[in-house]
């Protein structure tokens, strides 16, 4: 059947299928302004009877005006003793007419454990509609994805019931085991190679092991390489270097490692799995040469694009993904968090400097606060500052405040975008960076009260040497798989005869791990059930660096009067005067506590 292009200005669309999205996303951007009212208008009508919307006497209205006038806007800490009763079990509508169906835990965090969102069961009716606008898109750029597949590295990880029964997970474990998931429709445009069981088998190394087997066993057929964060690609690349040999004799025989334990999975791959020596032959060449410039292109080499976040704190791992890679494109495809989907890339081939998000208006209702770092305003007085998702301003910059179908009003979801554009009356975000959050490695999200929090109760370690840190900062160092928080400590010995080398190393690696152990939970979660995340270090520096590091700052023009010791560093001369001045180097020597989190 011929497919009229005339539906999409976006490009002329592969299939009659995607030609309905793409005539979609056009008509819900040049509406943006209608959508956003019918939207908000949706919400209020159908929870006009909750008990929060009630409390602020909005009478039924459905209009901005009175919403705006009536509503505050709110953080979670805000929402949190509404979310304690309906964890603890308490049904009636307190945010919702429509019963909560689950919490989906945040990577972000209050008091160290996981924020929960509520949502309700049609969510994932919404989420599943802005995954079915992405492969028209990408096939705009990319033609001929129909003849291949994708080889993605996805995972679920661990619940927990609140004391009410409700389901805590992240959002994609929850999507994962949805039926719109594991029953989608078969669609040539977006086929894996790893089998459901594969994705759904709890334990990490099985689950990872499956889909790399299938990845390696179907590598002709690869035509894209993903997975949700930068970071997780290059867990894979590292989980290949260090079971690539397991792997090939798997191949080689047809037998399966016996550490694949998990019913399904076993079940599943022993019938995928055939003796291959050739294939074998080839993985064992590949992975035994000791340079792995370009290997997934030499594995996989009809590879078109990376499928990768590699936008905000993932930006930091695009030089390793180049380097693994050959240079392949990095496509990032679409802007989500737990709380709500909001868009999507309109150009997924561009560079991922210039990614920018089409905020989709039919997902929630958007208003955005224009930001201002020095600016300690709050509450009420915010509430005029808001500005409609259409009247944003190109160059500026907003924080994100949502409303949504499940019962948030009014809320700030902490990340900072740029205003690039427009795609019809629909605006475009830059990504900038999520508030306040000064270290991240994977999902983790650590702050600067968090980072101080743990560098005072790890320094109590070091009153029986009568020694005290006297300045700190710290960066994110990506250039080990997985990626590590790296801490500089300049440290106050009052009587150096009390140090010895072995004592203090041992001091200071127990210093390291007590840091761990004062992180949130999504940082020891990443340390010790996803392996996400590499051992603490603490760097030690001569005695005087902090002082070198203001002359510095004052040479390139700060104020002496205004400085502040940077508690997060990542430029270059900084951080090549810190190292050149560590006398010594230690890293936490065991994983910190964590376990899944028993909501109270």
């Amino acid at each position: 059947m011929a497919v009229d292009s005339s539906l999409s200005p976006l490009g002329p669309p592969a299939c009659e299928k995607d030609a309905k999205a793409l005539k979609f996303i056009e008509e819900t951007t040049r509406n943006a302004d209608l959508v956003q009212e019918r939207v908000l208008a949706e919400i209020l009508a159908r929870n006009a009877e909750t008990e929060y919307l009630k409390r602020y006497k909005l009478g039924g209205a459905t209009d901005r005006e009175t919403f705006k006038s009536k509503l505050p806007i709110i953080s979670y800490e805000d929402l949190q003793p509404e979310i304690q009763r309906i964890a603890n079990g308490d049904r009636s509508p307190i945010l919702s007419a429509h019963p909560i169906s689950e919490f989906l835990t945040s990577s972000g965090t209050s008091a160290g454990e996981r924020k929960l969102m509520p949502t309700i069961q049609e969510e994932l009716d919404r989420r599943q509609l802005l995954y079915s606008l992405l492969m028209p898109v990408m096939n705009l750029c990319v033609p001929g994805l129909d003849k291949g597949k994708g080889l993605y590295f996805l995972f679920v990880k661990s619940e927990t019931k609140t004391p009410g029964g409700l389901l805590a997970r992240p959002v994609l474990t929850s999507y994962y085991k949805s039926e719109h998931f594991k029953t989608r429709p078969y669609d040539p445009y977006n086929v894996y190679t790893s089998p459901n069981e594969a994705i759904l088998c709890p334990d990490s190394f099985q689950s990872m092991y499956a889909q790399m087997l299938c990845g390696l066993l179907e590598r002709n057929q690869v035509l894209r390489l993903g997975a949700v964060f930068a970071s997780g690609l290059l867990r894979a690349i590292r989980f290949l270097q260090l079971n690539w040999q397991q792997l090939v004799n798997d191949i080689r025989t047809g037998t399966l490692n016996p550490k694949i334990t998990e019913p399904n999975l076993k079940s599943c791959m022993d019938g995928i799995l055939k003796p291959d020596s050739e294939l074998a032959d080839f993985v064992s060449k590949q992975c035994g040469d000791e340079n792995w410039d370009g290997i997934l292109t030499r594995i996989w080499p009809n590879t078109k694009y990376l499928d990768v976040i590699v936008t905000g704190a993932m930006a930091q791992y695009i030089p390793t993904l180049e380097y693994y890679s050959g240079g392949l494109p990095m496509a990032c495809t679409m802007y989500a968090s737990s709380e709500c989907y909001f868009g999507l890339n309109l150009n997924p081939m561009c560079k991922p400097s210039e990614v920018s998000y089409t905020i989709m208006p039919n997902m929630a209702y958007f208003e955005f606060l224009p930001y201002d770092p020095n600016s300690a305003s709050r509450g009420d007085s915010m509430a005029t500052r808001l500005v409609d998702l259409v009247n944003v301003e190109v160059g500026r910059e907003y924080e994100l405040v949502i409303t949504t179908y499940a019962g948030l009003y009014r809320y700030r979801v902490g990340d900072i975008l740029r205003v690039t554009g427009f795609h019809n009356s629909a605006p475009q975000f830059h990504f900038v960076r999520r508030k306040n959050v000064l270290l991240s490695i994977d999902s983790d999200k650590t702050d600067e009260a968090e980072l101080q929090l743990a560098v005072e109760n790890a320094s109590k370690l070091l009153r029986s040497f009568n020694a005290s840190v006297v300045e700190y900062t710290s960066y994110a160092d990506t250039t080990t798989i997985p990626g590590h928080y790296v801490i500089y400590w300049e440290l106050l010995v009052k009587d150096s005869a009390n140090l010895e080398t072995e004592s203090v190393d041992s001091v200071m690696s127990q210093c390291c791990l007590a840091m761990e152990e004062s992180l949130n939970s999504v940082y020891r979660q990443g340390r010790v059930a996803d392996n996400s995340i590499g051992p603490l270090e603490i760097r030690v520096v001569k005695s005087g660096t902090f002082e070198e590091l203001m002359d510095y700052a004052i040479s390139r023009g700060a104020s002496i009067n205004q400085y502040k010791v940077p508690r997060c560093v990542n430029f270059t001369p900084i951080m090549e005067l810190l190292d050149s001045r560590v006398v010594s180097k230690h890293f936490s020597p065991s994983l910190p506590h964590w376990t899944p989190e028993r909501r109270r």
